[in-house]
């Protein structure tokens, strides 16, 4: 036990001597995080100004060619309603292409049997009329018919910069108080902040089933953004005072 206590201090002794020669003035032997460490949360609600569609086309036939030329077919009355209805075509984006076998199990067989071919096509639409949302989605229901598919939307907020400089200053004085109350409550003062970072979140999406929409629908498509919350963490160390 003793050899062991005294390899200990001689480790222990190079180690302080190390740090000594690169300059550093403290050693921290425990690994623990000096100071206080806490999080503060800042929202802020807005109303959106931005709807984001995601939309597209799906066609089943026995055969490849045919299913394409049918969804290739519907897109294209799609892409012509949605600019008709004031879509910018910088704001249609495509997000997804893709052909996939469709198969069945012959139980005679013991085989799967291709009994078909599916072409899916689907595009991000963003709207910045937010009164024309819902008369958009029935103008595109109507021009793809039954091939139409609407997969979500979602709602955000064009520049939300300036909501976050509001959230950010409620972040920090939430976590400035939570530190307060930390300190006060471990009888010690509370210094500057040694370390900050933040992160934030807006959400807002509301997803439909996607399934084929009733092209026999009358009334216009209702539909609310309502309000939506930015919100911004932070993580902010502060200093213990002597």
């Amino acid at each position: 036990m003793r050899k062991k206590g005294i390899l200990l201090a001689v480790g222990l002794t190079l180690v302080l001597l190390a740090t000594a020669l690169s300059g550093c003035s403290t050693v921290n032997l425990t690994g623990q995080q000096e100071g206080i460490t806490v999080s503060g949360e800042g929202k802020v609600s807005v109303v959106p100004d931005i709807a984001t569609l995601n939309l597209g086309v799906e066609a089943q036939d026995t055969t490849v060619t045919t299913a394409q030329n049918q969804a290739a077919a519907a897109m294209e009355m799609i892409m012509a309603a949605l600019t008709d209805n004031g879509v910018a075509e910088e704001d249609i984006q495509t997000q997804y292409f893709n052909i996939d076998r469709v198969t069945r199990w012959d139980d005679e067989t013991w085989e799967e049997e291709v009994i078909g071919y599916r072409v899916t096509n689907t595009v991000s639409v963003k709207i910045r009329d937010m009164e024309s949302i819902g008369s958009i989605i029935d103008a595109v229901v109507e021009a793809g018919g039954d091939l139409t598919r609407i997969n979500g939307i979602s709602f955000s907020v064009d520049d939300p910069s300036i909501y976050y400089d509001e959230a950010r200053e409620e972040a920090m004085a939430d976590a400035k108080a939570r530190a307060e109350a930390l300190a006060e409550l471990g009888g010690v003062r509370l210094g500057k902040p040694t370390y900050i970072t933040e992160s934030s979140y807006q959400p807002g999406t509301i997803y439909f089933s996607g399934a084929r929409v009733d092209e026999a629908m009358e009334a216009e498509t209702p539909i609310s953004p309502g309000e939506t919350e930015i919100t911004l963490n932070v993580q902010v160390t502060y200093d213990i005072r002597d």
